[in-house]
């Protein structure tokens, strides 16, 4: 086989959680535009159904399914879906992410509420997709993480800006998916699976405040934030055979914010 044609994902089931947001978006169209037959899945179908009516019109076979990460039926009804209509999955993306909490001090109920979702959640759709994987042969999970599951807030970044970094629920469940990763890989490893988790670096909006871009900006070795398409190329190469000997590993993909 050449070498291009391993980055191939033609013939390949991929499914996607939380496909609607700015990261989500160009996963989907990564998985698709390589060749994967990819089921977007989230709670807000609608907004889900309009990015994959967006793809099919392109040529791709995109289907949104509806489920919530943190209802353990609509996981298990989810896996069914999938199997009816495809008959296999190769590639899961644990995309998905809650942000109920916006500061230290918010309630422990709101904390609570993240965890069920972005670790209980996390943890019962990898396992019942990774086992159905395992049955049918191996392949590979892809856990999006982020940089603030590799340090702690940057208080100077958001100084003299409208918004702050102490989200701390999401510090506590990004960091603990990239051991979560090891776990998965460790587990899964002797299906011939590979587990491997992706930190992405912030993403450049429209809206963000420009004092904030800056700030931001002046933190990284490319001296930008993450645009459209930036987390593509490494979808692509951990959900296929060019990566088989890739497993447990964290990449961050952010133009150098925690290498400084």
């Amino acid at each position: 086989m050449l070498i291009l044609d391993r980055f191939s994902l033609k013939n390949k089931v991929a499914v996607l959680t939380g496909g609607a947001g700015g990261y989500g978006r160009q996963i989907a169209k990564a998985l698709a535009e390589a060749g994967a037959r990819t089921y977007m899945a989230s709670r807000n179908i609608n907004s889900l159904e309009q990015c994959a009516e967006e793809y099919r019109k392109d040529g791709y076979d995109v289907t949104a399914l509806q489920f919530d990460q943190g209802d353990e039926k609509t996981i298990l009804e989810l896996r069914d879906k999938i199997m009816k209509q495809a008959g296999r999955i190769d590639v899961l993306v644990n995309n998905a992410v809650a942000r109920p909490m916006s500061d230290f001090h918010d309630s422990a109920a709101a904390f609570a509420e993240s965890m069920q979702i972005n670790a209980t959640g996390l943890f019962l759709i990898t396992r019942t997709l990774g086992d159905v994987m395992a049955q049918e042969g191996g392949g590979s999970i892809i856990n999006i993480g982020s940089i603030h599951g590799m340090t702690g807030p940057h208080a100077a970044r958001y100084r003299g800006t409208k918004v702050s970094g102490w989200w701390v629920d999401y510090f506590f469940h990004k960091g603990g998916m990239v051991n979560f990763t090891r776990f998965v890989a460790s587990y899964y490893g002797r299906w011939g699976m590979r587990c491997n988790c992706v930190s992405p670096g912030g993403l450049y909006a429209d809206g963000m405040e420009p004092i904030f871009v800056q700030q931001y900006n002046d933190r990284t070795f490319l001296g930008r934030l993450a645009s459209e398409t930036d987390l593509m190329g490494i979808i692509v190469f951990l959900a296929s055979d060019a990566s088989l000997y890739i497993t447990g590993t964290n990449i961050p993909v952010d133009g150098g914010y925690t290498a400084m």
